[in-house]
């Protein structure tokens, strides 16, 4: 069946389609594309700590000298706390309080400077069952760009809601260099994985987005993690095991970086400011081959 092109530009016919095979996504505008920085996406099983890496790679970025931005992409709004101590009002919240008119926005609305100057933006999200959280990922980059900070910004990491797959949450994607994925040495983070690859490997034939790699996290041992690397063709960047301080951080409202020194917590700090200098530096994309659920299920474990 032959589809013919929409004024939208949503399908076209005989062409690739926009965003991989199956997909019904519009292209992305290139009035919204961020092309004065690096930007990274960090993707994980909801509740593995992306936002814990992300607000400490923020922070490392920072320390190496970097100009840095933090987008928490989560109707919760908790991904830059450690940063601002505060939970921030949202793009949402704000737009809303101006009717929806942009316009009347100024960006001391919508953005706070965080710890050792990282910017912090929450897009937040529609309330739940009433909307995507796509738009609002678009509409935040939207006002960023109408607004110049971009143009003042070396790195941008997104914080990106759970495993979340879909079209709203997979939107990020579509302004990253390159998508990280926060796993533990454990079955449901990497089943989780598994389907944020096959996502992301998605998204690569039609955006300059590619796979970085894995920042193993909350975990003591990574064999389960290598195996599965090995298999796929990921490979891990950093490593940080499950430590006390990291949960009392958080208790804390701080980013690891303001904690009281210790010899565990500086080899957090290196390994922190060693992965931002080889994202810093770029890295190769990796070309990986997702396995399907059956397969993945049956991988994982022990006989």
């Amino acid at each position: 069946m032959n589809i013919a092109t929409k004024p939208s530009g949503i399908l076209t016919g005989n062409r690739s389609r926009p965003d991989g095979e199956g997909s019904v996504q519009v292209k992305l505008d290139p009035d919204l594309a961020i092309d004065s920085a690096k930007v990274f996406t960090v993707y994980g099983k909801g509740g593995i700590g992306k936002s814990t890496t992300s607000s400490n790679l923020a922070v490392a970025f920072s320390k190496i000298g970097k100009r840095v931005l933090q987008i928490g992409c989560d109707p919760k709004h908790d991904s830059t706390f450690t940063l601002t101590k505060q939970l921030m009002p949202t793009v949402i919240d704000v737009l809303e309080s101006v009717d929806f008119h942009p316009e009347e926005l100024r960006i001391e609305d919508f953005v706070y400077e965080g710890y050792n100057g990282v910017m912090c933006v929450e897009a937040g999200g529609p309330p739940a069952g009433t909307g995507c959280g796509g738009y609002v990922v678009g509409q935040t980059v939207k006002l960023l760009k109408e607004h110049h900070l971009l143009e003042d910004t070396d790195v941008v990491i997104f914080d990106v809601l759970g495993d979340v797959v879909c079209g709203g949450f997979a939107s990020p994607l579509q302004h990253a260099d390159r998508a990280l994925i926060v796993a533990a040495n454990d079955f449901d983070s990497i089943f989780a994985m598994n389907r944020i690859v096959a996502a992301i490997t998605a998204k690569a034939r039609n955006y300059d987005v590619r796979l970085g790699g894995v920042i193993a996290n909350r975990s003591a041992a990574t064999d389960e993690i290598d195996r599965f690397n090995e298999k796929v063709g990921l490979k891990t960047l950093a490593h940080f095991p499950d430590l006390d301080v990291i949960r009392r951080s958080r208790l804390k409202k701080s980013t690891l970086f303001e904690m009281e020194d210790s010899p565990e917590l500086e080899a957090v700090q290196r390994e922190y400011l060693q992965l931002a200098e080889t994202l810093w530096a770029g890295t190769e994309p990796l070309e990986a081959e997702p396995m399907k659920d059956r397969e993945i299920f049956d991988f994982l474990g022990f006989d």
